[in-house]
């Protein structure tokens, strides 16, 4: 498992602004769904390294693509993966951390 480290914080962070950015939603959309106390990125990050530390990247990627398929009123993004990468050209943030594992393991 990767180590939660200050620079893949700093990754995580501008992964996480581009995200937002592409899906036109807000920290404090972000915020709701992750049920975090603020909408600042320290306290987002809080919850996404609590997240990290339970579960890995592996938890980590699928509580995004959680966030991601509720943002797209889709169930969870197991039963729908495939339709979401073809519906929303933005909507391929489980590619994005499938490459950000691969790049850990090497």
């Amino acid at each position: 498992m990767s180590a939660w480290t200050p620079e893949f914080e700093a990754d995580l962070t501008l992964l996480l602004k581009d995200w937002l950015k592409h899906q036109g939603r807000t920290q404090a959309d972000l915020r709701r769904n992750l049920r975090a106390v603020s909408t600042r990125m320290p306290a987002l990050l809080e919850v996404l390294e609590r997240e990290h530390k339970l579960h890995g990247l592996a938890g980590l990627a699928d509580r995004l693509c959680t966030v991601e398929a509720e943002w797209h009123g889709q169930p969870s993004p197991e039963s729908s993966s495939a339709a979401a990468a073809e519906d929303d050209p933005f909507g391929q943030l489980d590619l994005l951390l499938q490459e950000i594992r691969d790049d850990c393991t090497d």
